[in-house]
């Protein structure tokens, strides 16, 4: 696709899966909820360096675009679950190019 060059058709598609997934959080999120519902502290253990605010700001807005789901269990306390939705898989493809680039590039740059 990039050899084809741009239309702007295609980068309207482009900018509004960059407005879904902006930041530097929300992959990593998805990418921890690939391995199945979590709560909101695992989530927090497997993004490291993310505040306990901003992931709940991004959980948020990944829900408000269909990429996650969060149930409430009636319990006391409440439990809270978060899972990636069918919509979320959807990117597995994307997330799975990224990490074996990602690779790739730190073998490049770091040399590791």
């Amino acid at each position: 696709m990039l050899s084809k060059g741009g239309c702007p058709k295609t980068m309207l598609s482009i900018k509004d899966a960059l407005e879904a997934l902006e930041g530097k959080w929300k992959l990593l999120i998805l990418f921890s909820l690939s391995g199945g519902p979590k709560r909101f502290k695992e989530i927090s253990r497997d993004v490291t360096g993310i505040t306990d605010k901003m992931l709940s700001k991004e959980l948020k807005l990944l829900e408000a675009n269909q990429l996650i789901k969060r149930e409430v269990f009636d319990t006391f306390p409440p439990k809270v679950q978060y899972s990636i939705t069918k919509h979320g898989m959807s990117l597995e493809k994307v997330l799975d190019e990224l990490h074996f680039w990602g690779l790739l590039h730190r073998k490049k740059i770091i040399g590791k």
